[in-house]
């Protein structure tokens, strides 16, 4: 029985869409990593610390109340919403390069796990760094025009297509740079990942060919 799925990927590949879906076909609890990054740098950029900081934004991390599920809470403040914004967006990559932060964040999505003993877990280093035991490990990506109109239109910010794919090209570059757990390019993956291009394919489909390697 497949009790852990992890689901890697860049911005919007249609990570979170795959594993809400998956969760709810194996009845499991699904984990948002990003979420968890995100809130941290929300709180930083909420309290004006620098998120280039390494040992401010670190020392933050150790001590925030993060909750993700339906909803994302900072120390009991619901920020869901928050941590979907352009200025996040800019800052994430240089929190979650931040070793202190990833040492923190890491230990925390193991705990989920094993707490659970099963669960569907998405993120960019989900099946190379924090579950390389998973059950089955996924990663799904597009093509960058097609990640950027998702994201336009998922986040209806006012920012134009071209803005939101120069975004993520930077993103991009930055994750897969970094020094600690770096996002792996598609042909990198780990031997037993399967690698799914969800360019012009409806979430549906993408669900079937993940259900299919179950």
């Amino acid at each position: 029985m497949t009790k852990v799925v992890a689901i890697d990927g860049p911005a919007g590949a249609g990570k979170s869409t795959l594993a809400q879906a998956v969760a709810e076909h194996l009845g499991l609890e699904r984990l948002d990593t990003g979420a968890m990054y995100r809130a941290v740098a929300w709180n930083a950029l909420d309290h004006g610390i620098d998120v280039r900081d390494t040992a401010a934004v670190g020392e933050m991390a150790r001590c925030l109340r993060i909750e993700v599920g339906d909803r994302v809470t900072v120390d009991g403040k619901d920020v869901t919403g928050g941590i979907r914004t352009a200025a996040v967006d800019r800052a994430v990559s240089a929190v979650a390069a931040n070793p202190e932060v990833r040492d923190t964040l890491v230990a925390r999505q193991r705990q989920w796990v094993a707490e659970r003993g099963a669960g569907v877990v998405e993120g960019r280093d989900i099946g190379t760094v924090v579950l390389p035991g998973a059950d089955l490990k996924v990663y799904l990506t597009a093509g960058t025009g097609e990640r950027a109109r998702r994201r336009a239109t998922e986040r209806g910010d006012g920012r134009s297509v071209a803005e939101v794919e120069t975004d993520l090209e930077r993103r991009d570059r930055l994750d897969s740079s970094r020094a600690v757990s770096p996002l792996v390019m598609p042909e990198d993956v780990a031997d037993d990942a399967v690698v799914i291009d969800s360019t012009g394919k409806s979430a549906d489909v993408v669900l079937r060919e993940v259900l299919a390697c179950l």
